[in-house]
């Protein structure tokens, strides 16, 4: 028997609740960072709801409370959430071909990392309508839990919230982790990373590069030579 509209869209709502719990901790996070930077409530709210990219707003409070120019929160943005354009053309190669454009148009809002992982996975061709199962709860959890971060920043005490900030960095530790572990071009790369952004914050001249400009370079030329030096074969790709 064929599923139906609601078969697949309570599917994607099943497979949903596992992304949105894991949201509302990182964005609560992100909610504490918020309220340090000065950011209100309703402003961090609807960041995170017009947005939905984890790395993006990060990066993106961070280059408010530096004061940096819109063209490099731009340029940040750009580079840091130029992964989706490749997720979106992999998804539309997955959907129903039936499927019209306008459906597409909405799917693309909520094609995050863990998102596009559960619908690529999915067997066949894939419906609308689970991925509108899937962000009908995904985008909820991100929202609520900057809300409840933003909220809690208001009421715990200084110390508290400065601990909780820690939890970022034990994210970001969490998913380059476990590729490292796997893969030692990954790991190799992450250290090269890590010496460099160290560099560019403690050696004088380079130093003076804004916030923002210093993650588009960094990104751009350790990106460049990774993919020129280390190239991911195609039937490396169809495993994976």
């Amino acid at each position: 028997m064929e599923n139906t509209r609601k078969d697949y869209f309570t599917a994607g709502i099943r497979d949903g609740i596992p992304i949105c719990l894991g949201y509302i901790a990182v964005s609560f996070t992100f909610g504490i960072m918020a309220k340090n930077s000065g950011l209100s409530a309703w402003e961090a709210v609807l960041i995170s709801a017009s947005n939905l990219t984890s790395a993006g707003q990060f990066a993106g409070i961070s280059l408010i409370t530096a004061q940096a120019a819109y063209l490099e929160m731009a340029f940040t943005q750009l580079i840091i959430n130029l992964r989706y354009c490749l997720m979106s053309c992999a998804l539309s190669q997955k959907l129903d071909s039936r499927a019209p454009f306008f459906h597409r148009f909405f799917i693309s809002y909520g094609i995050t990392d863990e998102i596009f992982g559960v619908s690529v996975c999915k067997g066949g061709s894939l419906s609308p309508f689970y991925n509108y199962g899937l962000i009908s709860v995904a985008a909820p959890g991100w929202v609520l839990g900057t809300f409840l971060g933003i909220v809690s920043g208001n009421i715990l005490p200084a110390r508290i919230i400065s601990a909780l900030s820690v939890s970022l960095y034990g994210m970001f530790i969490a998913v380059i982790i476990p590729p490292a572990r796997e893969n030692k071009v990954i790991a190799g790369i992450i250290i090269v990373s890590m010496i460099l952004s160290l560099m560019f914050t403690k050696i004088p001249v380079l130093n003076s590069v804004s916030p923002g400009f210093r993650i588009i370079l960094l990104t751009l030329l350790i990106a460049g030579i990774a993919a020129a030096l280390f190239p991911v074969k195609e039937a490396e790709t169809d495993e994976a």
